[in-house]
Parts: structure tokens; C-alpha cells; sequence
């Protein structure tokens, strides 16, 4: 959002950001200029909930002097009150629910949001979209009509890589030296299969010692599984957990590694892995994933069935042992992001969108008179 906002702030087009001030990093959003950024207060935060009722208000006032939103994500108070007054003005709005349709965990609530508010979000928006041929699925699995469904995969802001970090400071910082690096990145989270990777790795140890499985980013309720499954392998000592890391760092650590594996039970998309590739590192993915789906279109890495410890411990082996094929694919599929899949080539998908849907509900406002 982030990355869309600035690139259409530079294009002429007036933006202004919805959001919470749950964890607000001003200086994040300092730096988008060009960019109105409206936060509100937000409530029951350590509930996971993220209310924001001070958006009713403003909803109401505002959301008529806007020609077109955007909503991202799926089940949240913030799209329902969007929902209710783009309905009551006219405004047409789109939706990219991020993968966000699957109910995996507190599936009563969820199927209870989509009942009374969620599928109505869905199929009354102008159009949906979908990042990957999965999450086109997901949408007609929820009812959503194929016309009203579009395929825009997520654009990369490739300036970033452009000056990548020199290498060996992640392993010099963390004292890895000159073991072999798997690497993680993301969501501490039971759906990005960090069970079947830890395990995957134990495996791997069984076959050489001087590996070091790194695992990059936030908790989200499932560290503690994790650690006891790290513990029951006697894996402590070769399992280094860093928290988040953005910027600098995460490109750091990106660089230094040998292999970067993404073994989720689901994910909308190979938006880490592709991260990991713009830095010259080899990956590999579930292979029924939406990642898997990215990473198969552009040949970009290795695919892994999931649950296949045996299977996804040797390609990792094979890749440390002879790394010039997985590093040549790495290298030809960022290649291709650079010159296909920058946010600059592809804002136009984003405004042609906006000003079809646009153009679709004046016609049908004045097919009402």
C-alpha cells in the first residue's frame, strides 16, 4: 500500500491513507510525500481487534468527496463501515483481500463475519483482485463473479536492491562465520509451516553440522510451538531467531544467505521469496501456494511438496553442495522483476482499473435516472 500510494502520489493523483494508530511509525509515513495520511485511534488492540470507531464519523463526511477507494484485506470494522457509505454515495470501490478469504483459524467468527458483513463487501465492490490465479479462486469460491474479478500481480519496488549491502555483515553480526545460511522471512505464524522447515532442517543436520537455519521476523502467537518443537530436536544451538528487520537489515541479511525457503501451508503469493531473489540468494517454496504459482511462472527456484522433510531437506543440500543452477535461475528471474514487475511498469494497471470502475458506475448511476 505503501509502495502503490507513493507511485500514484507521483503520478498527479490526490491519495489519502485510512489506517489505525496502532503501532504508528510517523517517520514511515512522514516519508510518503504527496501521500494525506488520516490515522485514527484505535481500540482493543490487545485483542487483536484494532477498532476504529472515529473512522464512522469521518466515513460519513468524506467518503463522498472521493471518486474511487481501495480496500485492502478482507474482515475488519474499517471495510464495513467503507462498504456502507460507498453504497449509500455511489462510490465504487475495489478490494485485494491479500489471501485474506481463506478461513484458517477462528473459523466460526470468520464464517460469521462473512455471513452477516463479508460476502457483501465482496461482491458489491466494483472489482476484486487477485495476486495470483489462487486468489482468483478464492474469490469465486466466495460467490464472486468472474467479470468482476481481476489478476494484478503485486508490483516490487526494485530500487531498493539497487545497492545491496556488502556481503558477509548479517553473518558478522550474529557470529555465523562461514556456516551454511537458510533463512526465513515473515510472520512467526503456524500458517507459514515453520513446523515442517524446522523439521526439514533437523533433517538436514543429520547430513552435515555446519548449517544454520535463520528465522527473520515478528511473532504472531506461535514462537512458543516453535521453540518446543526446537527444543525436542536439540536444535537450539543452530536456530537464531532475529525479530523483525526492515531496510538495510533485512537486505543484509537476504545477501548472506545460501538458501532462502518459504514452506507455508498457505500464502497468497512470492513476495519474500522474490525479495530473496532481487538479492542474488536461491529459494525454495510450497509448490501449492500461490508463492509456488509465482515461482513456477517465472522459474524462479525450487518447488517442495509440503510436509516432505526427506524431499525439502536434499534440495537444500543439493543447492549448498552445487549452487550454480538454483543461483542462475535466481539471477534470470530478477532479471525479469526488474524489467516486468517494477511498481513504475505496473501503476498503470492500477490506474486503468481505478478509471474503468470509475467510468462503469457513472454509467450505471445514470442508467438509474
Amino acid at each position: 500500500m505503501y509502495k502503490l500510494s507513493r507511485a500514484l502520489a507521483q503520478r498527479g493523483h490526490e491519495v489519502t491513507i485510512y489506517t489505525s494508530d496502532f503501532k504508528l511509525d510517523q517517520v514511515y509515513i512522514d516519508s510518503l510525500e504527496g501521500v494525506k495520511v488520516r490515522p485514527f485511534h484505535s481500540w482493543l488492540d490487545s485483542l487483536g481487534s484494532h477498532l476504529t470507531p472515529g473512522m464512522v464519523t469521518e466515513t460519513k463526511r468524506r467518503l463522498k468527496d472521493f471518486d474511487i477507494v481501495h480496500l485492502h484485506g478482507h474482515r475488519c470494522l474499517q471495510n464495513i463501515v467503507v462498504h456502507n457509505y460507498a453504497q449509500k454515495y455511489g462510490i465504487p470501490y475495489v478490494v485485494d483481500a491479500h489471501g485474506s478469504t481463506p478461513r484458517m483459524g477462528k473459523r466460526r467468527l470468520k464464517w460469521l463475519f462473512d455471513v452477516v458483513f463479508g460476502y457483501r463487501i465482496l461482491r458489491d465492490a466494483s472489482r476484486c483482485i487477485g495476486e495470483t490465479q489462487i486468489g482468483v479462486n478464492e474469490y469465486k469460491e466466495f460467490g464472486v463473479d468472474q467479470d468482476k474479478i481481476v489478476l494484478i500481480p503485486p508490483p516490487f519496488s526494485v530500487d531498493e536492491f539497487s545497492q545491496l549491502p556488502a556481503v558477509g555483515q548479517f553473518r558478522s553480526k550474529y557470529g555465523i562465520g562461514g556456516k551454511y545460511l537458510i533463512m526465513f522471512l515473515g510472520r512467526i505464524h503456524q500458517i507459514k509451516g515453520l513446523d515442517f522447515l524446522v523439521e526439514s532442517f533437523y533433517e538436514l543436520t543429520q547430513l552435515r553440522n555446519d548449517v544454520i537455519l535463520a528465522i527473520i521476523g515478528p511473532d504472531d502467537g506461535y514462537k512458543s510451538a516453535l521453540d518446543d518443537l526446537i527444543d525436542r530436536l536439540n536444535l537450539s544451538e543452530k536456530v537464531l531467531f532475529t525479530g523483525f528487520l526492515g531496510g538495510e537489515q533485512k537486505l543484509s541479511a537476504l545477501v548472506d544467505a545460501d538458501v532462502f525457503a518459504q514452506t507455508s501451508r498457505y500464502e497468497q503469493g512470492a513476495w519474500a521469496p522474490f525479495e530473496a531473489v532481487l538479492c542474488g540468494t536461491p529459494i525454495i517454496v510450497t509448490g501449492h501456494t500461490g508463492a509456488g504459482e509465482d515461482v513456477k511462472r517465472l522459474d524462479a527456484g525450487s518447488l517442495v511438496e509440503f510436509g516432505n522433510r526427506k524431499e525439502l531437506a536434499e534440495l537444500i543440500l543439493r543447492i549448498l553442495e552445487d549452487p550454480a543452477e538454483a543461483e542462475s535461475k535466481a539471477n534470470k528471474a530478477a532479471k525479469y522483476i526488474r524489467e516486468n514487475m517494477s511498481i513504475t511498469k505496473r501503476i498503470e494497471d492500477y490506474e486503468k482499473l481505478y478509471v474503468k470502475c470509475i467510468e462503469e458506475n457513472k454509467q450505471l448511476a445514470r442508467d438509474k435516472k
